[in-house]
């Protein structure tokens, strides 16, 4: 018996992984001119507050970034450095979970950090690193600060049905 609860727990971990990872793909590509380039609104970034929710969300926000860029034609270091960016805010969302409205800034942080340079180096946009991380940081305010919050909101309410035995 403790085993199959073990596999349940398991199977619940991948399902909503799995799940996360398939939204935020959804959402990116559907909005997908307004999800890439220099000045960039990724709504599938609102996703970011999930790991205050559930420790899937960090493996399927990765690798729903991993999959939107490379569904979308996104050039290898984009595909790699960009994911990173989505992987290490995740981490730490995850880790300020007990804080709520916390969770919103180091996905922020990590992609004004990481996606400017990939923007300039990678695509090579002319624009100089710290502009391109405004128009980053604009972009990821209001998607995960703005949007990201109403979501976390809305969520709460819920998560003990939604998230059911991995809520922290």
């Amino acid at each position: 018996m403790k085993k199959r609860k073990v596999s349940s727990r398991t199977t619940l971990f991948m399902v909503q992984s799995a799940l996360i990872a398939a939204v935020y793909v959804a959402v990116t590509l559907a909005v997908a001119p307004i999800a890439f380039g220099p000045v960039q609104f990724r709504i599938s970034e609102a996703l970011a507050v999930l790991p205050c929710f559930t420790p899937a969300a960090v493996p399927g926000l990765f690798v729903g970034c991993l999959l939107a860029n490379s569904l979308a034609g996104s050039i290898v270091p984009d595909v790699v450095f960009g994911s990173l960016a989505t992987l290490i805010g995740a981490l730490a969302s995850y880790g300020l979970r007990k804080h709520k409205f916390l969770v919103c800034v180091p996905p922020i942080l990590s992609n004004v950090l990481i996606v400017p340079w990939v923007l300039h180096y990678g695509y090579g946009y002319p624009d100089a690193i710290p502009w391109l991380m405004l128009t980053v940081g604009i972009g990821e305010v209001l998607a995960v600060g703005g949007l990201g919050n109403l979501l976390l909101v809305a969520l709460d309410r819920y998560k003990n049905v939604i998230f059911r035995s991995s809520a922290v």
